[in-house]
């Protein structure tokens, strides 16, 4: 393993001599101007009701609602998969799951991650000349080189999967409660909460390959991550370098952070106060961009699934987007499933001089979209040897079209059958489902996967909350079926013959990080 540490610390040295100048040879010379920079901001379990410009019963986005404002909203957005680890694939590659091999999530004992031949965004921006830097959650491998740091990301400031996946001293909500970590050495009375927690590591926090903190207080966690996220901003404007940044918030995942949450003196719910933590959070960014590299900044903000239903009142809202059909059959229709509530996403596109203010555009896009799209603004060139599923939606950013995706595929991403078959079929308004099936709900009900050929197809332009299907025979339904059937035949088609990876989802306890290998919950300093 010594080579990999050598190599991040070479990585590491050579991007922090343009953060803090302790070297000057990475600094030299001014391309401010040339090549816009990027800010990518991706919120975690975070409902399509969940901000205020789309939905008016929230309150607590005023942040978000003022990006929205002064940029682009999206009302038919859309993640590449309906949980974490194949929605931040797919946002790297531009590609769905059956192609990067990223299918299901990691855990905290995974050997692999996203396949080590998959091209990330960070590093095709990297080779064009760009500073990169991750902050937040990244879920996609942490063992080897699969940590950020080998996968194009000169900086990495976050936690390396899930905050629930590993106990924390200040667990925050969660449902159920999590027990705070065992404080002795793993062994006898210290573990009798094992059952009701993750007790096989504390989480830890990482700044590129170091635990600095262990396991993390998860209630100062997000001032953090803004305060790095300000500081990643000024000193990569400062270096005359253009920069992409990448900030995959643990908001708003379960457990809500922050002790005070409770002591809401409005009596709201928990849920509203970590939102409202979450859009401070987001503020404080935009205002270091807008005071920073304002007109030469692109931020685009989304999330990465639906509402987590199971969680109850501790998930967010789905809005319309109610998949009414499953839950009258039982489940949740929200995060883990290809109902709308699933993967129809929150976001905004927010560049002054660039984009348009105050536009709302109905163009069909997805989280897929923001590699080639990226990559066609910074200047540089997709990788010639695979294809793509995300399209380049400049266009439709700099307001010239409201065009985006005919088609798009919805994956499993666990609520039936096979994981990151290509379950669902979206063609212009019309949806067809060859599975449906609902993830478990806050009653604990879990719909069963059922099977539908022909398939189950909605008008999602009459019918947001997908309650009542077209009926089989009728002249709408028959005209659609043959072309659903064509799309969804030829992307099979194409995956089959394209450069497709398998990720290694083997699990492996040596491979979980930390500080002290010799204790289960371990603790480090602050260094």
């Amino acid at each position: 393993m010594g080579w990999l540490f050598l190599k991040v610390l070479f990585v590491g040295v050579t991007f922090l001599g343009c953060l803090y100048p302790l070297v000057d040879f990475c600094c030299s010379g001014d391309t401010r101007g040339q090549k816009p920079n990027f800010v990518i901001i991706l919120a975690d379990d975070m409902g399509w009701g969940d901000l205020g410009a789309n939905w008016a019963e929230t309150k607590d986005t005023a942040n978000l609602d003022e990006m929205a404002a002064e940029g682009m909203r999206f009302v038919d957005f859309h993640a590449a998969a309906s949980t974490c680890s194949p929605s931040r694939a797919s946002l790297l590659t531009g590609r769905l799951g059956l192609r990067n091999g990223v299918t299901h999530n990691f855990a905290v004992t995974s050997v692999g991650g996203l396949p080590l031949n998959e091209t990330t965004l960070a590093e095709v921006l990297r080779q064009a000349g760009y500073v990169t830097g991750m902050i937040g959650k990244w879920h996609l491998g942490h063992h080897g080189s699969y940590h950020p740091n080998f996968r194009g990301f000169d900086y990495y400031f976050g936690i390396p999967y899930s905050h629930d996946m590993g106990c924390t001293d200040t667990p925050g909500y969660n449902h159920p409660p999590c027990p705070a970590c065992p404080r002795g050495d793993g062994d006898g009375p210290s573990r009798t909460h094992e059952r009701d927690c993750y007790t096989d590591v504390a989480l830890p926090l990482y700044e590129n390959l170091n635990i600095v903190e262990q396991p993390v207080n998860l209630s100062g966690l997000a001032q953090k991550y803004a305060e790095k996220a300000t500081q990643f901003i000024q000193h990569a404007s400062a270096s005359g370098r253009p920069f992409l940044l990448y900030v995959a918030l643990a908001h708003m995942h379960v457990p809500l952070s922050g002790t005070r949450l409770s002591a809401d003196r409005r009596g709201r719910r928990p849920y509203g106060a970590a939102l409202r933590e979450m859009d401070r959070l987001v503020g404080q960014i935009k205002d270091k961009v807008d005071r920073t590299a304002r007109e030469n900044t692109f931020l685009w903000f989304t999330g990465d699934n639906g509402p987590w239903a199971q969680k109850c009142e501790l998930a967010g809202s789905v809005g319309p987007f109610t998949g009414s059909w499953q839950t009258h059959q039982g489940g949740s229709a929200a995060k883990q499933t290809t109902w709308e509530g699933g993967h129809r996403v929150p976001a905004l596109a927010y560049w002054p001089g660039t984009v348009p203010i105050n536009v709302t555009s109905t163009a069909l896009l997805s989280v897929l979209d923001i590699f080639p799209t990226v990559v066609a603004l910074a200047g540089a060139s997709l990788p010639q040897d695979r294809h793509f599923d995300g399209l380049d939606a400049s266009s439709v950013l700099f307001g010239w079209s409201q065009t985006g995706h005919r088609v798009l595929f919805h994956p499993n991403s666990g609520a039936a059958g096979e994981y990151g078959a290509l379950q669902t079929v979206r063609l212009e308004q019309h949806k067809a489902f060859y599975v449906t099936g609902g993830a478990k709900a806050c009653d604990g009900k879990v719909g069963p996967p059922r099977l539908h050929e022909p398939p189950l197809i909605f008008n999602l332009e009459e019918d947001v909350a997908e309650a009542e299907p077209l009926e089989e025979g009728g002249a709408e339904y028959e005209r659609v079926l043959p072309e659903v059937r064509q799309v969804l035949a030829d992307v099979l088609v194409d995956i089959a013959g394209d450069k497709t990876s398998r990720a290694d989802y083997t699990r492996d306890p040596s491979v979980t990080p930390c500080c002290d290998p010799h204790r289960k919950a371990c603790r480090c300093h602050t260094t």
